[in-house]
């Protein structure tokens, strides 16, 4: 949802755990498919790529192509990683219950560290008009979103999320 599309919400503490939890469902289903009937195991890494392809035309002509929002702004997850690693095991093992449990262990803590060259740049402090924030609060103050609720931009006002604190009023 929402915390997959902006960089101002990539730094959240449920990104970090929702995102991986939603999105290993649909790479499993084709893993599934893609074993059972064919004994093919690169099913997760296709499904991902097959959704990064949908993203970026998401990306690009909903965002770009129809609001001029800057690109770099709301790119996609980086997927790939997890789906290898999930092919491998159940390659290796032949067990989806092993490929269930560790392979998608490995894929929920594989997502941040993955994801981090990508986020990093828009967890740097910077102060503006007196307040502390990062620069993915302010680019979310900057790039105002008309479909974003005013009360969540009122709450997050100056809560120094990125460094470990919870969002408080």
């Amino acid at each position: 949802g929402d915390w997959d599309f902006w960089a101002d919400w990539k730094d959240r503490r449920l990104w970090v755990t929702v995102t991986p939890i939603v999105l290993v469902t649909f790479p499993a289903a084709v893993q599934f498919f893609l074993w059972e009937r064919f004994r093919q195991p690169w099913g997760a890494t296709l499904c991902v790529l097959a959704l990064l392809l949908g993203e970026w035309v998401n990306r690009y002509f909903n965002f770009w192509g129809w609001t001029y929002f800057p690109v770099n702004f709301v790119f996609p997850a980086i997927l790939v990683p997890g789906a290898i690693l999930l092919d491998a095991f159940l390659m290796l093992s032949g067990s989806y219950l092993f490929t269930a449990v560790v392979g998608s262990l490995g894929w929920g803590l594989l997502f941040y560290p993955n994801n981090w060259p990508a986020i990093a740049a828009f967890h740097q402090a910077t102060e503006q008009h007196g307040q502390l924030m990062t620069l993915a609060d302010l680019i979310g103050f900057h790039f105002v979103r008309t479909s974003m609720p005013e009360y969540i931009r009122m709450v997050e006002r100056g809560t120094l999320r990125t460094f470990g604190k919870d969002v408080a009023p």
